[in-house]
């Protein structure tokens, strides 16, 4: 008789982004999940003052808890909260999701100059005919592509973000020893696809995966963004 051995499951805990919080990975929960893997979107404690990158590291490394098989996703300002978890508890794989990503001693709120975001979204703005690239244009950067009703819904899980996380330096001494992948968006407009992979390329040395979307894809696309996270645990596991 052939006994069939199941493949392992995966845990895929999910960090959102900047003033947001877990209900963000809501429409992708469902599909990973339909294939029988663990899934942990977590809350940050965004709002708070008080709390810095260590306490959201804090508040991920909580919501892991004893799970195993770990494939941490972040999605943009969780670029530099992920590799902080990663450096505490064993992680199969990390997955950056249109993310920021720091470099050692580089504080969230330098990476902007450092990495000329700016001047790559108001470019991108400019040459794709959507306005003036103002960060305050949530609508034309963040909504283009996420269905109204969504969008709608969000507005009851977002608010404001606030500035410590962005004050200290990134305290790791380099990216920790952990496969990584990245995911970009060739339809983001806060992070445009060209500059995301430059910045890949230099701080990571890898060559980013590609999908359609704006810099939401777990509200715009999340069929999408659940199969490529799938794919990614395939691979590892």
């Amino acid at each position: 008789m052939v006994t069939e051995v199941c493949p392992p499951m995966a845990t895929f805990v999910l960090i959102p982004g900047a003033g947001s919080d877990s209900w963000y990975w809501h429409l992708v929960e469902p599909e990973l999940r339909a294939t029988g893997h663990d899934v942990v979107p977590v809350d940050l404690p965004y709002a708070d003052d008080a709390a810095g990158l260590p306490e959201y590291a804090d508040a991920v490394v909580e919501a892991i808890d004893d799970r195993s098989d770990v494939v941490l996703v972040a999605q943009s300002l969780g670029g530099f909260t992920a590799p902080l978890v990663a450096a505490r508890v064993p992680v199969r794989l990390i997955v950056l999701v249109a993310a920021m990503v720091p470099r050692p001693g580089e504080s969230a709120g330098e990476w902007w100059a450092n990495t000329g975001a700016e001047e790559a979204r108001r470019a991108a703005a400019a040459a794709g005919g959507w306005g003036t690239g103002d960060i305050d244009d949530v609508e034309t950067l963040f909504l283009h592509d996420v269905p109204p009703d969504v969008a709608a819904a969000g507005m009851a899980h977002v608010g404001p973000q606030s500035g410590t996380p962005f004050e200290a330096p990134w305290p790791l001494e380099a990216w920790p020893d952990v496969p990584t992948r990245f995911l970009l968006c060739r339809d983001d407009r806060f992070f445009p696809a060209a500059f995301q992979r430059r910045v890949v390329a230099e701080r990571l040395g890898i060559t980013p995966d590609e999908m359609d979307g704006g810099h939401l894809p777990a509200l715009g696309h999340p069929r999408d963004l659940a199969a490529r996270l799938l794919e990614y645990a395939a691979d590892r596991f």
